[in-house]
C-alpha cells in the first residue's frame, strides 16, 4: 500500500505518495496530469526503489500556487524537497513537464550532490518545430490584440478579457491553454515558453531517454536533441508507443527502467 504524505513549501502543501523500499526515486508527472498516472509504474518499481510520486502545484491534490509560477519556481520546489528529505543522492523518473523541471534542476551546480541517475520519458523543454498553421494562429492573435493595446489601464484589461472569451480567440489557443484559467493559465504561459537547450551542456548526470516513436506531444526529434546535447545521455526508441510510453508499453518500459536503475 502506498503511504500518503505531504510537505510544506512557501505556504503550499505538496501532496505525494510513497511506496517501495531502497534508494529514493522521485517521480514527476506531466502537465495536465497528476501523480495517480504514475502510480502503476511506481508499484512496478517498488521492489528496487522507494518511490516518491508527487502531485506538482496546480495538479492532483496539491493546490495551485498563490501567484503564477515560472519554471524556476517549480525547480526550486523540487530542489528544496530533495534537500529537506534525503541524506543521499536520489534518482529521478520524469515525464513531459516533469522533464522541463529536471533539465533545469540538473543544470544547477547543486544537482551534482543531490541527484544520481535520471530517466526522462517524453520530456518537454526543447524548442518545437512549428507548422505554418502555428504561425498563422500566432500572428492572427497579435493582430486581434493590437487595437486593444492602444487602450490604457483598466479599459485595456477589460477589453482583453472580453476578447479572450470570444470563440475566435479560443480557437487560436492550445488545448491545454483553453482548459486553464487564472493563475494556472499564467503559469502555463510562463513555463512552456522557456526553451532549455542552454541547460543541456551543463548536465553531467547519467541520463536515459525513453521515447515513443509515435509521440506527437514531444516528437522524437526532441529526444534526439537532448541526447546530442547531454554528454552522458542515451536514447532508446520504443515502437508502437506515443507520449505515454509507460502506459502504451508498460512491461517493455518497466523492464528497461529496472535495468537502468539496478
Amino acid at each position: 500500500m502506498a503511504e500518503s504524505l505531504s510537505y510544506r513549501y512557501q505556504g503550499i502543501t505538496l501532496h505525494y505518495k510513497k511506496v517501495g523500499t531502497g534508494k529514493p526515486l522521485i517521480i514527476l508527472h506531466g502537465w495536465g496530469s497528476n501523480g495517480n498516472v504514475m502510480m502503476p509504474l511506481a508499484h512496478q518499481l517498488a521492489d528496487v526503489r522507494c518511490c516518491y510520486v508527487l502531485d506538482l502545484p496546480g495538479f492532483g491534490e496539491t493546490d495551485a500556487p498563490p501567484t503564477a509560477w515560472d519554471l524556476d519556481d517549480y525547480t526550486d520546489l523540487i530542489e528544496d524537497f530533495i534537500q529537506a528529505n534525503f541524506d543521499e543522492p536520489v534518482d529521478l523518473l520524469v515525464h513531459s513537464f516533469g522533464g522541463r523541471i529536471t533539465l533545469k534542476l540538473c543544470a544547477r551546480a547543486s544537482a551534482e550532490e543531490l541527484i544520481d541517475k535520471v530517466l526522462i520519458t517524453g520530456g518537454a523543454g526543447m524548442k518545437p518545430k512549428h507548422s505554418f498553421s502555428y504561425y498563422l494562429k500566432k500572428y492572427t492573435a497579435k493582430m486581434l490584440k493590437a487595437p486593444f493595446m492602444l487602450l490604457r489601464g483598466a479599459g485595456r484589461e477589460k477589453a482583453l478579457a472580453r476578447l479572450r472569451q470570444t470563440k475566435i480567440w479560443k480557437s487560436l489557443g492550445s488545448g491545454d491553454y483553453a482548459k486553464l484559467s487564472g493563475v494556472m493559465r499564467e503559469t502555463f504561459v510562463k513555463t512552456v515558453t522557456e526553451h532549455l537547450e542552454p541547460c543541456l551542456e551543463h548536465i553531467t548526470h547519467e541520463v536515459l531517454l525513453l521515447w515513443g516513436t509515435d509521440d506527437e506531444a514531444t516528437p522524437l526529434y526532441q529526444g534526439k536533441r537532448m541526447e546530442k546535447g547531454i554528454e552522458n545521455a542515451a536514447l532508446v526508441e520504443i515502437e508502437n508507443a506515443g507520449h505515454y510510453v509507460f502506459l502504451d508499453r508498460p512491461k517493455h518500459f518497466t523492464s528497461i527502467a529496472r535495468a537502468f536503475f539496478t
